[in-house]
């Protein structure tokens, strides 16, 4: 169904990997005070979130009395 296509010969592969570049890429330019300091807050916000909603949901997590069972019962259900 697929045709395989030629074989590359094993002096090309060898050839590509001593290959070096005489380009250089450019230096990488090091991030402002500014750009340093929005991600510092950005992540400072992300983990605030992440504490935030763990400490408001462990309370709604935990078993409570409606989940035993026990729980309050009207008074109609006494009468019956």
């Amino acid at each position: 169904m697929f045709r395989r296509r030629e074989a590359v010969p094993f002096a090309f592969v060898a050839e590509a990997d001593r290959f070096r570049s005489n380009v250089t890429p450019p230096a990488r330019q090091r991030p402002s005070i500014s750009e340093v300091t929005g991600r510092t807050l950005i992540g400072l916000t992300v983990v605030a979130g992440l504490v935030g909603s763990l400490l408001f949901g462990l309370p709604a997590m935990e078993a409570g009395p409606a989940a035993t069972g026990h729980g309050q019962q009207s008074e109609a259900s006494h009468g019956r």
